[in-house]
């Protein structure tokens, strides 16, 4: 997993409610917690763009109901900054269910954009996005 180029903020908070924009048959996710974030004793964890989060689906087909997945933030509606002083920002909170640690992903197309700063991080998601933005 590389680092990202950007300063990308993390605005998605615990229990935060994320659409799942690909065909795993998931649509609503709940954030529960972060890989790899370190943070105060008594603060809650917090994900952005690229990050790698395990998430409970809420609204989905019966079989994925109730399941915990992990999962990739492949948007995010609060602004970024990249490197070359640009900020980009999209219309909504989007991830990617995964079905292992290596970054595959679960389904196999993804529906809307995804962040360019998640495809240089997973590889293997970057393989079925339809564009990087």
């Amino acid at each position: 997993m590389k680092a990202i180029k950007a300063s990308v903020g993390r605005v998605l908070p615990h229990n935060a409610k994320i659409l799942a924009c690909d065909n795993s048959g998931a649509r609503i996710l709940k954030l529960i917690s972060v890989f790899g974030h370190k943070t105060r004793k008594g603060r809650y964890s917090a994900a952005g763009v690229g990050d790698k989060i395990k998430a409970s689906v809420i609204v989905g087909k019966p079989d994925m109901r109730k399941q915990v997945v992990t999962a990739v933030i492949v948007r995010q509606k609060k602004e970024y900054l990249r490197k070359d002083g640009t900020r980009i920002r999209f219309e909504d909170n989007a991830a990617v269910i995964l079905k292992d640690d290596l970054g595959n992903p679960k389904g196999t197309m993804i529906k809307g954009p995804v962040a360019k700063e998640a495809c240089e991080r997973w590889p293997n998601v970057a393989k079925i996005a339809s564009n990087a933005v």
